[in-house]
């Protein structure tokens, strides 16, 4: 069976000129809520950024510029606490190519709220990972690891452990921090501690199997094999199912951000499916995601056709 064409080119030494270099990242920078600010400020943090998340080597693997991983970075300021102080919230997006076919996949699709950072004009924007030097910079660079252990999940099982780490220690890093999002305990079950405590908890195990059997073994192969492809996706959400029945946690964080990023692609591929095949898959949507019922509803109006 051909291989499929991979992101992931793994080298051996740090020292390469290749190194690094993993993401595509598109960033904007909303200030419009902002008022009597110098508004080239915001454009220099902007271009700052796109050259912080695109110049730093995350791993020490060697991506193609075709190769790299795509994310959108929407930050939106929407207070001015001090005179170099921000709030806001910030977008977070991903997606990787589907084997065999023009289509883009999202893996990520997460809204933080708790975005809080110190910014001077023409400061240099630098990371340690060992320790917490910047606020934003932290920030940045957890959903940097998040969005590329993501991505290695979905083509090798459990293959984004190394990166989740990275993004877990940010956040022990973090823990005496007075900015918002990066605590247990502060109001909110769903920041940046629980997203990461939930993608290693082993309760949420499932989903990291559905990450690849969905991406790998489903839509990678529904261009040469649809039905095949398609019913390795409805099998995996079989898994989906299991960790709704077992709620690792009340609020089952890590399933929603799964179902976020897929609920719309999933009436997709099942629309052109066959009856018992939506009606299973309704089924199991319609219990483990209810407050999209209206969109899953599609699928039995397709059936009852």
């Amino acid at each position: 069976m051909k291989k499929i064409v991979q992101l992931i080119l793994l080298v051996s030494t740090l020292s390469s000129p290749l190194l690094g270099q993993e993401l595509k990242c598109n960033i904007s920078v909303n200030s419009s809520k902002i008022q009597g600010t110098n508004r080239t400020t915001f454009q220099t943090l902007q271009t700052a950024l796109y050259e912080f998340m695109n110049n730093t080597n995350w791993t020490d693997n060697v991506f193609s510029t075709e190769e790299r991983i795509e994310c959108n970075i929407q930050i939106n300021l929407t207070d001015q606490t001090g005179s170099d102080q921000y709030k806001g919230t910030i977008q977070v997006q991903s997606r990787r190519p589907v084997y065999g076919s023009s289509y883009n996949t999202v893996l990520l699709n997460f809204l933080d709220n708790d975005l809080d950072f110190k910014y001077i004009e023409f400061d240099k924007l630098e990371f340690n990972e060992n320790t917490q030097t910047s606020n934003l910079t932290s920030i940045l660079a957890y959903y940097a690891y998040i969005i590329i252990g993501l991505d290695y999940d979905s083509f090798s099982y459990k293959g984004g452990t190394p990166y989740f780490l990275k993004a877990e220690k940010i956040v022990n890093n973090a823990q005496n921090a007075t900015e918002k999002g990066w605590k247990p305990y502060e109001g909110s079950t769903k920041n940046r501690y629980w997203l990461v405590e939930d993608i290693l908890n082993e309760k949420y195990s499932p989903i990291r199997e559905v990450y690849y059997d969905y991406h790998r073994l489903g839509l990678d192969v529904m261009a040469d094999k649809t039905v095949e492809g398609r019913a390795e996706i409805a099998e995996s959400l079989v898994l989906l199912q299991k960790v709704y029945r077992d709620k690792p946690d009340p609020y089952l964080f890590f399933l929603q951000v799964f179902l976020d990023a897929k609920s719309d692609e999933l009436v997709n591929i099942f629309s052109e499916s066959y009856m018992s095949e939506k009606t299973r898959v309704y089924n199991i949507l319609a219990e483990i995601d209810p407050t999209r019922i209206d969109s899953y509803k599609k699928l039995t109006e397709q059936t009852q056709d």
